[in-house]
């Protein structure tokens, strides 16, 4: 079994496997998952239902995870309870090319309430592709009947998967040409980097595949070679002051997010204007 642990240095740390994840094996890299009870910050009004009661009414529907992600912090007192992401599969979801993903976001310190978005799991490069706009932000608060709300919620975002499909296959059959695919590029920049400066890297460097599987000029495949060149970094370039510089990796859970949905929403939009 295949199991891919990404530590990072920053902002968190997650875990990704080909096959459903153990309690066991969240409990290494988000222990918040597990948390018994929430910060002591939290007043009475707070209704505490731990994400582990959640994920199993899940499993119990159908739903199995296959990536957790948890926030780094300093404050040591606040790894149990801080922010933390699961991206799960659907039974009916696991063994397509791209799997679709309800990706679900949770903190017991009172940073978040339970969030529901929809994701996608692209197998070449087991990039986490988070799609939708705002429609598909499914939230809800700690308080009332959380864990019939979260699985309500759940099936609201799988409900959408068939249009989620239907895009994708759409910008798999829309060809970019060459200046297409440098506008693309050079519209993601911006949503990466500062305005003020210049971008460390150029739109070609982005371009470049990194496997055969990246080579097409679909949109689709244009999209997922600018997303992975992005959220992982890697890339070398030159800084503000000209120096010598790679590329980050944007491991935070909410500039991920972020940034991954924006790309979606770009890319969805040539897909839009091209017809």
């Amino acid at each position: 079994m295949n199991m891919l642990a990404s530590r990072f240095s920053r902002n968190a740390v997650a875990l990704r496997s080909d096959h459903p994840l153990s309690n066991d094996e969240i409990a290494t890299v988000a222990p918040s998952i597990l948390a018994n009870a929430p910060h002591e910050s939290r007043s009475s009004r707070y209704s505490y239902i731990p994400t582990v009661d959640v994920l199993d009414a899940l499993r119990k529907e159908g739903f199995q995870p296959f990536m957790v992600c948890q926030t780094r912090v300093r404050d040591g007192g606040m790894r149990d309870y801080t922010k933390h992401m699961l991206r799960l599969r659907h039974e009916t979801q696991i063994n397509n090319r791209e799997a679709n993903e309800v990706i679900l976001l949770n903190s017991h310190n009172g940073q978040s309430s339970y969030q529901m978005l929809s994701g996608m799991i692209r197998f070449a490069c087991q990039n986490g592709i988070v799609c939708g706009n705002a429609l598909s932000d499914i939230r809800v608060p700690h308080k009332g009947d959380v864990i019939d709300q979260v699985i309500e919620g759940a099936f609201k975002v799988l409900e959408g998967f068939d249009e989620q499909t239907e895009r994708r296959e759409r910008m798999v059959e829309m060809v970019l040409d060459e200046g297409e695919q440098h506008a693309f590029a050079r519209a993601a920049l911006a949503l990466r980097y500062d305005d003020d400066k210049p971008a460390p890297v150029t739109e070609a460097q982005l371009l470049a595949p990194r496997r055969i599987e990246d080579r097409g000029s679909d949109l689709w495949t244009t999209f997922n070679r600018l997303q992975e060149a992005l959220t992982r970094g890697g890339l070398r370039g030159r800084n503000a002051a000209g120096r010598a510089s790679t590329t980050r990796a944007v491991t935070g859970i909410d500039q991920n997010i972020r940034l991954n949905r924006a790309l979606w929403v770009l890319a969805d939009e040539m897909r839009r204007l091209r017809g």
